[in-house]
């Protein structure tokens, strides 16, 4: 009976000390998403910066579409109002439904720097030009910070679904995160025409 006790108590001991390593695994884990989470955000916010100077060069440059011009603000306006502020509301909807609100910017922003293909005078501005060039860089800063995301996501999600760490993910209430994924029609090549 004493050897039976003393095993107990033994394997407890022993399961307690696993579940604490897995523990401060997850912490450190889920902090390290967030912490990426807040670049995605911090490049995305970089990039809705931009677009109102970007706006008004184009403004004030040309008599432009204002049908064009409106489609951006909104789609701006629409992009910043999604916040997604803390870890635990990395759900995949909520990724998703940010993602799409930053598609949606994304796709304006695209139909603007085509209309300005119209406007020689525009195009040879040198504010935007350093605009644009900007507005560039940032995109492959977001492409960049949501590779990052998705490889910490990636790691954590490992992590907390792997025996024994996901004993103690559901203990303490651990949840996967979401990731950001293609935007729907990118698996197919665009058409271009001349």
């Amino acid at each position: 009976m004493k050897k039976g006790f003393l095993f107990t108590i033994g394997a407890f001991i022993l399961l307690i000390s696993f579940s604490g390593c897995g523990y401060n695994g997850m912490v450190s884990r889920e902090e390290n998403v967030s912490g990426k989470w807040a670049q995605v955000q911090n490049a995305y916010q970089r990039r809705a910066d931009l677009i109102p100077n970007l706006v008004n060069t184009v403004k004030g440059a040309a008599n432009f579409e204002r049908e064009t011009l409106t489609e951006v603000i909104n789609a701006r306006a629409k992009a910043t109002s999604i916040n997604i502020n803390s870890a635990d509301s990395l759900t995949p909807e909520r990724i998703q439904q940010f993602q799409q609100a930053q598609d949606a910017l994304s796709s304006s922003l695209s139909r603007l720097l085509v209309t300005v293909e119209r406007y020689p005078d525009l195009k040879s501005n040198q504010n935007f030009l350093e605009l644009q060039a900007q507005l560039e860089g940032t995109e492959n800063r977001i492409s960049v910070e949501r590779k990052n995301f998705n490889d910490a996501v990636q790691e954590y999600n490992t992590h907390i679904r792997s025996f024994p760490n996901n004993l103690t993910a559901g203990m303490f209430g651990f949840e996967r995160k979401g990731f950001f994924e293609a935007q729907a029609g990118a698996d197919k090549a665009p058409t271009v025409e001349f």
